[in-house]
């Protein structure tokens, strides 16, 4: 099993030398506003009201969020989206859209949907979810609601395209789709191949719709290592690497596509700033050195593949640090940590293209 720890671990794995070189934020926000796109590994809320499996409103979910407060995201703590937000000096954790409410929206919004993907169709085996379609929605409304705080639609334009957009969407048109032949069709008809050139079709026009609504700082995530999961290894099987060989390639061919993405939209869209985050090179490190020993789930989880939470009310590990998986899917706090560090401040050339968040900010 040490070639799965060592090189195929999903939750963005990187030298404890690089967690302790975390910036000095300054009293003032670097942007404007931060607004935040994706799935579960940044849902802090939006399911929590709708009818759905994908929703972790329970213990032991929060244990170490401020309170012990089970706010509805996917792990023990801060998930990387809030750490995010910190790191680019925002007091506050940037509010769901589900309750966001009055001046709040002026500093951003959090769009995140645990079951949400690229394809509509995606997730809906857990039930309910926000699809990224309709988080675009969403944010199309959202600047409606800022634009009559701020009395001046111009003004508004401009004060959108300083602030930071995070995508980050694929997981579950692989996990909670392409992976599920017995409840989705799209492995019986595309190869994977075909599927991530259908994936990244979709995405483009999503992500023109984004710069549509003035986004034009966006930072857009890669997939990570899915393969790697305990869920998926359970489930399929482990390969020689200690992780499934065949669904981290697939992955692969989608993240492979990324790069080209931002740079045709740099290159054709107007004031365009995109960068892509490399989740795929962040993976790779030794998650010894890092201090992480444990690579099983830190709570009693739920064997539902597509679920593969915890239980509700089960005490989880008492030493929460040396783990790398909360649940059956999702990083730990302090793996989150880690992968909004380096997101933020790459650590390697090859974390981000064509420069680290905290780079876009300045921008």
């Amino acid at each position: 099993m040490a070639s799965l720890f060592e090189s195929c671990i999903l939750p963005f794995i990187i030298l404890m030398v690089f967690e302790l070189q975390i910036p000095v934020i300054s009293a003032e926000p670097q942007v404007p506003c931060y607004f935040v796109f994706g799935d579960s590994l940044v849902d802090n809320g939006n399911n929590n009201n709708l009818v759905t499996q994908a929703k972790v409103n329970y213990p032991p979910y929060g244990i170490d969020f401020p309170g012990q407060n089970a706010t509805g995201r996917f792990t023990n703590g801060e998930n990387s989206a809030d750490i995010i937000g910190r790191l680019l000096g925002f007091a506050n954790y940037t509010p769901p859209y589900a309750t966001a409410r009055g001046p709040d929206i002026l500093q951003g919004v959090n769009y995140g949907s645990g079951g949400s993907g690229i394809r509509d169709e995606t997730g809906r085996n857990l039930g309910d979810r926000v699809t990224f379609n309709e988080q675009l929605l969403r944010h199309g409304i959202t600047k409606l609601r800022i634009s009559v705080f701020q009395r001046n639609i111009s003004f508004t334009k401009e004060y959108l395209r300083k602030c930071i957009y995070t995508v980050g969407m694929g997981n579950n048109d692989y996990l909670n789709n392409y992976l599920m032949p017995d409840k989705y069709s799209t492995s019986r008809i595309y190869t994977p191949e075909r599927y991530a050139d259908v994936l990244i079709q979709q995405y483009s026009k999503q992500l023109k719709a984004l710069y549509n609504y003035e986004a034009r700082k966006v930072a857009v995530f890669g997939l990570g290592l899915i393969g790697c999961a305990p869920a998926v290894v359970s489930k399929f099987g482990a390969n020689a690497s200690g992780c499934v060989d065949r669904v981290n390639a697939a992955v692969a061919l989608f993240n492979e596509k990324l790069k080209p993405l931002v740079d045709d939209f740099n290159s054709n869209l107007t004031g365009a700033k995109f960068i892509y985050i490399n989740t795929t090179n962040i993976n790779l490190g030794d998650p010894i050195a890092a201090g992480f020993s444990v690579f099983t789930p830190c709570c009693i989880a739920s064997v539902d593949f597509g679920k593969g939470q915890c239980e509700p009310n089960l005490p989880p590990c008492s030493d929460r640090d040396i783990y790398i998986f909360w649940d059956e899917f999702h990083p730990t706090q302090r793996s989150n940590n880690i992968t909004a560090t380096r997101s933020y401040m790459a650590a390697s050339p090859f974390d981000s293209y064509p420069m680290d968040i905290r780079s876009l900010a300045q921008q």
